[in-house]
């Protein structure tokens, strides 16, 4: 197992038992980018986890080693410092390092490895895991008292001085996932309840296009979240409590037409629908109304596909390939966009030979080798007992 993995490598290097915390990816079921228009969304966390192996170590110094991609080490000061480095993470955890200092919070020296088995770049968050993962191990061997919510906005903090513009659903979902169930999220809030999605004799699979993405400074995301920005800076001049897409009615969004670029409409447009597909999901769950499910996961999925313009053509593939099979109930992108995996609602009865055919059918049209994953719903982030 990963956890024993990684606890090995550690007592191995430090000679220490080491705290062991567990930070999971997750998935969303419906309610892409509503989150930062303070919507709603319904993620869960799941099974595929990044695993933190942390202890003091009396000096100024805070060591950190990984064999998530490659077999690295960065150095970090107490006061943020460092010797450069090139990889990816340390650029996550010097921004949180950064924060935690600026808002006093009292640091020690410590030893952490971490690794784990989320994809990377596959739309799992791996991101929020390994933020909100750090914040809370740094939590744990300091011993400070830091309330989940303060680990995901600290957590997203570090993601937006990274330059993603990202709302909170990712790093809420990975800190308050709960076992068998997603989270209803109003992100106007906060506020939330737990959903049960066990629909028996269905089955939830991840396949990933290993088409992976990067959500980086002026990309693609950020430029959809400035053509929400500028549809509620255009209402907001004859409708002043307006704050955000979620205070903006259909009517609303007709009424500026002209006054908007066609794109940053149809754009509103998605996000006002994807509000709705929330709630009609919502409720086909808890009606265990399987077809109403997978009909929404195709609304949801062309909906991003035509008007907010984020899938690729390998992730449509992927998805009209499951239309032609009888037991794909339906399937979408998830995540932010460019890449990463579908989620699909499956009959359990011949799930193995629909992803076989889909895998054939992507690999044949596209070159690619796409991967599967059994999806298992887990709780979030929290320290396991040694």
């Amino acid at each position: 197992m990963m956890e024993t993995q990684i606890r090995f490598d550690f007592i191995n290097k430090y000679k220490n038992k080491p705290i062991l915390v567990k930070a999971p990816g997750r998935i969303n079921i419906i309610g892409e980018h509503t989150d930062y228009n303070m919507g709603y969304v319904l993620p869960a966390a799941i099974e595929q986890s990044i695993f933190f192996a942390v202890h003091s170590n009396l000096s100024h110094k805070i060591n950190i080693e990984t064999s998530l991609s490659e077999p690295d080490q960065v150095v970090f000061n107490l006061d943020g410092t460092h010797v450069r480095f090139d990889s990816f993470w340390g650029n996550y955890f010097k921004a949180i390092i950064e924060i935690l200092n600026e808002e006093d919070f009292p640091l020690v020296g410590f030893d952490c490895v971490f690794g784990g088995d989320i994809p990377i770049g596959a739309g799992l968050s791996s991101s929020a895991a390994l933020c909100c993962g750090f914040i809370h191990a740094v939590a744990e061997v300091c011993r400070l008292t830091i309330p989940k919510e303060s680990i995901a906005k600290i957590a997203q903090k570090a993601e937006h001085k990274i330059g993603l513009n990202c709302g909170l659903m990712d790093q809420f979902a990975v800190l308050f996932g709960k076992k068998e169930n997603a989270i209803f999220l109003d992100c106007s809030n906060l506020s939330f309840e737990y959903v049960p999605i066990d629909l028996k004799g269905y089955s939830w699979v991840l396949i990933n296009s290993n088409i992976k993405h990067s959500l980086a400074i002026d990309s693609e995301y950020n430029k959809r979240r400035a053509s929400c920005e500028t549809i509620v800076k255009t209402i907001k001049q004859f409708k002043d409590h307006v704050t955000s897409l979620r205070d903006i009615t259909a009517d609303d969004l007709e009424s500026i037409k002209s006054k908007v670029s066609p794109t940053d409409f149809i754009r509103a447009t998605y996000v006002l629908n994807e509000n709705a597909r929330v709630l009609r999901m919502m409720k086909a769950l808890r009606d265990g109304d399987a077809a109403e499910v997978g009909k929404i996961l195709l609304q949801g999925h062309w909906a991003m596909s035509k008007q907010y313009e984020i899938t690729t053509p390998e992730l449509d593939l992927l998805v009209r390939s499951g239309e032609k099979l009888d037991g794909i109930l339906g399937s979408r992108m998830m995540g932010g966009g460019f890449g990463g995996c579908t989620i699909n609602l499956m009959k359990s009865e011949n799930m193995n030979q629909n992803i076989t055919s889909i895998l054939a059918t992507y690999k044949a049209k596209t070159g690619i080798d796409a991967e599967f994953h059994h999806v298992r719903i887990d709780d979030g982030v929290h320290t396991l007992i040694s």
